[in-house]
């Protein structure tokens, strides 16, 4: 059987991605902001990894 082309549900899957990127940007953009407003670089979000750290065996 032939796929069928459900255009609206991936419209509205489209939309909610860009609605979803456009926050986080503007959540960042507004994290930086206000970093500034306190005389501190913003933090970025670094995960440490325990690879640096010796290892006991």
């Amino acid at each position: 059987m032939a796929y069928k082309v459900n255009y609206n549900f991936q419209k509205a899957e489209r939309d909610r991605a860009k609605a979803a990127k456009k926050e986080a940007k503007l959540r960042e953009k507004q994290a930086a902001k206000a970093a500034a407003a306190n005389g501190t670089e913003a933090a970025e979000d670094e995960i440490s990894s325990d690879d640096d750290a010796p290892r006991e065996d």
